[in-house]
């Protein structure tokens, strides 16, 4: 019999915002206390090049991955690396449309993201999350002053989980990568406007 884990790598791919696999993947995990999910979100995932990226991440820490994706030959992709890979991997609302289809006597639309109110609100969170996806890691650190927030940390603080949960929420986020013997972005130590905060 195997022995029950302590923690598992939960890795949730979406073509939109993310909150629907985030919602389902909580609610299952809940089921399993003395395993942890540590949640890897991966938002806005609309091509290959980004599933590549992923599956980069995902080789790293190896878990079970769900996702939601509309696109179908994206979503053979997934299925496909995940078996090379021999991973778990759920498409999440797959069923579902699966069940609606049969019943309605009609296919889905295929509409990335329609389960949202396309309001002022759910912009400002698109909006948030596209700052967030290009500013991680230390990527573009002139633009710090254009953060809301800016985290730093060493490796391993759960940075970019961090900013992805901030930037569901419509605050866009910044994380940079504290490294030994490398400065800290000029740009950051000028900030005037974000608040920054130090994980550890």
């Amino acid at each position: 019999m195997n022995k029950p884990q302590s923690f598992f790598h939960l890795h949730l791919i979406s073509d939109a915002t993310g909150e629907t696999l985030l919602a389902a993947g909580r609610a299952a995990s809940a089921q399993y206390k003395d395993a942890r999910a540590i949640e890897h979100i991966y938002p806005l995932i609309r091509t290959e090049k980004q599933v590549t990226k992923v599956f980069e991440d995902i080789e790293e820490e190896p878990g079970i991955i769900l996702y939601t994706v509309v696109d179908q030959k994206l979503a053979r992709g997934i299925d496909e690396r995940c078996a090379a890979m021999g991973l778990p991997c759920v498409s999440v609302l797959e069923p579902v449309l699966t069940v609606f289809q049969s019943y309605l006597g009609t296919p889905a639309g295929r509409r990335v993201g329609a389960q949202h109110v396309l309001d002022a609100e759910y912009f400002r969170r698109i909006d948030a999350l596209n700052f967030t996806m290009e500013h991680d890691d230390g990527q573009l650190p002139a633009n710090m002053d254009d953060a809301d927030i800016v985290l730093v940390g060493i490796s391993r603080t759960s940075k970019t989980p961090t900013s992805i949960y901030l930037a569901n929420r419509g605050i866009k986020t910044a994380n940079i990568p504290i490294v030994i013997g490398v400065p800290v972005p000029e740009s950051l130590v000028n900030a005037t406007k974000p608040l920054i905060v130090g994980l550890i």
